[in-house]
């Protein structure tokens, strides 16, 4: 089942899972609306003709939500009866860490045990460099930042694209590198508009009529740094909030690939009886992860991605 946000690589992950149980002998079902949907019995063998459309597909095709009810006790009772009556012995689950959190505590109560999949494009699960959907995501926003820079260098304006990423500003650290930013605003690193004042003035003055700002909504400055903007540089300022686009659409070559290994490498540590584990891609390499390293932990951006968003930040 899939839970949470949407993520793409998330339909490749179930399709991935599903052959699997299959070939080792498993018989696989599908749980829709995620931990709601887990609550109200959504359950349904899953077939080939129901996968086989699956991998090409952006979003979770198995729909997805976030359930209050699922801390009630009476509530996780509800959903065990419905996996009992299934004969369902294990669960995999593409989500993040309050989807993790959820089945452990459901581990808890009944003893299901369960396989995680980091699958959200905040990319900001710990013990995992790589989560699902983030390569599409940081696709989807550059191409909206070369297709705004166009109009800022016709119109000679400055632009602040929000991208999304909750607290944590990966996507905008990686979105500003690829795209050679000017200016770089991320809950990980202080900045000085006194400072990037002084940068750009040489730039303008030398006839480069446009300004290029990412902003990370967890930082809630996007506007802050629109007013800014329009005040110091003289330029027309406008402020381009990327929003849900940045989840949707399809999964990219990498997302697909990395859904497939995820959803494989889960079935295979359940079916060898490596319970509670949350698959990580970490140096270059596939592993797992034990739920206590993963759930609840702070997840930090790397040094060397860091280091190169500096100079965008003062």
């Amino acid at each position: 089942m899939t839970s949470g946000g949407d993520a793409a690589g998330m339909n490749p992950a179930v399709k991935a899972a599903v052959e699997r149980a299959r070939q080792l002998g498993m018989k696989p079902y599908v749980i829709y609306d995620g931990l709601e949907g887990l609550i109200d019995g959504k359950i349904k063998a899953a077939t080939r003709d129901l996968t086989c459309e699956m991998s090409h597909r952006g979003g979770t095709l198995l729909r997805s939500s976030r359930s209050k009810r699922f801390f009630e006790y009476s509530y996780r009772e509800q959903a065990y009866k419905h996996l009992k009556d299934n004969n369902i012995e294990h669960l995999v689950i593409a989500g993040g860490d309050g989807s993790f959190r959820a089945l452990n505590d459901f581990f808890n109560d009944f003893e299901v045990p369960f396989a995680g999949i980091p699958a959200t494009i905040d990319n900001d699960i710990a013990g995992t460099d790589y989560c699902l959907g983030v390569d599409t995501a940081q696709n989807i926003i550059l191409n909206c930042i070369d297709t705004i820079r166009d109009t800022a260098q016709s119109h000679h304006r400055a632009f602040v694209i929000e991208t999304m990423g909750r607290d944590c500003g990966y996507l905008a650290m990686t979105a500003a590198i690829c795209s050679g930013a000017d200016i770089l605003v991320v809950p990980e690193l202080p900045y000085d508009l006194e400072s990037i004042k002084q940068r750009l003035q040489p730039q303008i003055e030398e006839g480069v009529g446009y300004v290029i700002a990412i902003v990370a909504e967890g930082t809630k400055k996007a506007q802050e740094l629109t007013d800014w903007l329009s005040t110091n540089t003289g330029m027309d300022t406008r402020l381009t909030v990327l929003g849900h686009m940045q989840r949707g659409g399809a999964p990219s070559a990498r997302d697909r690939l990395m859904g497939a290994r995820f959803g494989t490498r889960a079935v295979e540590a359940l079916h060898s009886g490596n319970i509670n584990r949350i698959m990580v891609y970490h140096d270059g390499h596939h592993g797992e992860c034990a739920l206590d390293q993963v759930a609840g932990q702070k997840y930090h951006v790397s040094q060397s991605i860091i280091k190169l968003c500096e100079d965008m930040t003062r």
